[in-house]
């Protein structure tokens, strides 16, 4: 925070009379409103640099363009922090939020979401011209690569807690035949990634897009799915083609649309946005305990249920298709089961983006500190890697001072457990933290988890590598 103010002051010119953290999201980054005596702005902290490079480097791209984003005010040398333009406290979906609530959508409230969808094209088609993709982040382009993780997030977050059994091979073969058919359309576009109300800010009786970090070049359907399937939208179909029917008009002016050919393929990109969307559900809700995530899970299940029989007749996916019919029959809560055994969670964390916290409502847990160790991150051929990766595992299964410290963790995590057995708890959290969350925490958590699996079959380990996004129950 000071960091900021130190910015803040620097640009302004002006003293900062008062500081405001706004309500954080889905993601690591924190967001403080800062105002001085005559000007207000937004600040941001962020741990992850890659990205704020990628929002910093796109913002100023759009702007440029006058494109309807938010301009990026200043930045720090470190990358870190940076101040972007206040643009209120009204997103879109608080603007339709009676529209919503009612399943009346107002004339005004379909004007507002009209504009929003021709801003998308705006900013897809005049954005994507002269953009060098290479500042994108994690990826430049949507691809196969893409699809994959999306596939995986939503089965080890989601899936694999929800659902007790299925033939994970039967569904790798789907989800392959599902990579195939996103790999066939050729990128045309920016791709926004992550577009839904909550990322579009009510200025001036004008839309504005945020958060558009994860964006790369792409295909245009997955932005127009991920707009009109939002969970918690509840758009009827009625007004989800009015809305794509005026997206389309909007497109035409940049490109050559075959709408009969975009309607077709709209609901297979839609399914994959929601298994991703259940991904983040699962790994924010059921892992981190975030109550809004967790809410949202019926909303994206009905979502899901719908478009289940809007898919094209020629793509087979019977296998993946029964799969999710069972997850939607089990009807799920907005909380997870509870299995009435011990449940370890193990993280992986950097110190940068905090410590993780107990939510089981017991508190405490270990935690421990890695950065004592060498760190693999040092040397350029693991730099890009993470403990997951073999190259970096097989470095620190070499190292005398990682297998000595796991020792001594392993003893004291593995008493707790025997006791905690014996008494009956349910619930410990571990924790191994490093500068990054990258490397040496990754592994450590890593192979504690794969150890306390292996010595307890009984427990339900959960390992969950917060900086990489990752967590998975073994089994």
């Amino acid at each position: 925070m000071h960091k900021l103010v130190d910015i803040f002051e620097l640009w302004s010119g002006e003293r900062l009379l008062s500081s405001q953290e706004l309500t954080q999201a889905g993601s690591n980054r924190r967001y403080f409103r800062l105002t001085s005596a005559t000007k207000s702005v937004v600040g941001c902290y962020g741990c992850n640099v890659q990205e704020n490079r990628a929002f910093i480097s796109l913002a100023q791209h759009f702007a440029a363009k006058q494109l309807p984003v938010p301009h990026v005010l200043a930045t720090s040398e470190c990358g870190k922090y940076y101040l972007q333009q206040d643009l209120g406290d009204v997103s879109l979906f608080q603007r339709v939020a009676s529209g919503r609530e009612s399943g009346q959508f107002s004339p005004d409230e379909v004007a507002a979401l009209s504009a929003a969808i021709t801003a998308l094209a705006k900013v897809q088609y005049e954005g994507a011209q002269g953009l060098d993709y290479a500042v994108c982040y994690p990826q430049a382009e949507f691809g196969r690569n893409t699809v994959a993780w999306d596939l995986s997030y939503f089965k080890y977050c989601f899936l694999k807690p929800c659902l007790e059994d299925f033939d994970e091979a039967r569904l790798e073969a789907d989800f392959e035949r599902l990579g195939e058919y996103f790999a066939a359309e050729k990128s045309s576009c920016f791709m926004y990634r992550d577009f839904q109300s909550r990322n579009v800010m009510w200025h001036e009786e004008k839309p504005y897009l945020i958060d558009f970090q994860g964006g790369r070049k792409g295909v245009p359907h997955y932005d127009v799915a991920s707009f009109l399937y939002q969970a918690k939208a509840c758009y009827p179909d009625v007004l989800r083609k009015e809305l794509l029917h005026v997206y389309l008009q909007a497109a035409a002016r940049y490109v050559k649309v075959n709408a009969a050919d975009f309607e077709q393929k709209l609901p297979v990109y839609a399914l994959l946005r929601t298994l991703q969307v259940l991904g983040a559900y699962g790994f924010r809700g059921y892992f981190e305990r975030k109550q809004h995530f967790l809410q949202s899970i019926p909303f994206a299940l009905e979502n899901l249920e719908r478009l289940l029989t809007q898919l094209p007749d020629d793509l087979e996916m019977l296998y993946l298709k029964s799969t999710l019919q069972r997850l939607i029959a089990q009807k799920l809560p907005a909380t997870r089961r509870q299995s009435g055994v011990l449940r370890v969670q193990v993280f992986s964390f950097s110190y940068r983006c905090g410590m993780p916290v107990d939510t089981s409502g017991n508190g405490g847990g270990f935690i421990f500190d890695c950065r004592s160790i060498f760190n693999p991150g040092r040397q350029e051929e693991f730099r890009l890697l993470t403990g997951l990766d073999a190259p970096v595992a097989q470095f620190l299964d070499g190292n005398r001072q990682m297998l000595e410290f796991l020792q001594h963790a392993s003893s004291m995590i593995e008493a707790a457990v025997e006791r905690y057995l014996e008494r009956g708890f349910n619930n410990l959290l571990v924790g191994f933290g490093c500068t990054g969350g990258q490397h040496r925490s990754v592994y450590a958590a890593q192979r504690t988890a794969e150890r306390l699996h292996q010595k307890y079959p009984q427990v339900e380990v959960e390992v969950v590598h917060r900086e990489q996004n990752i967590a998975a129950v073994l089994n």
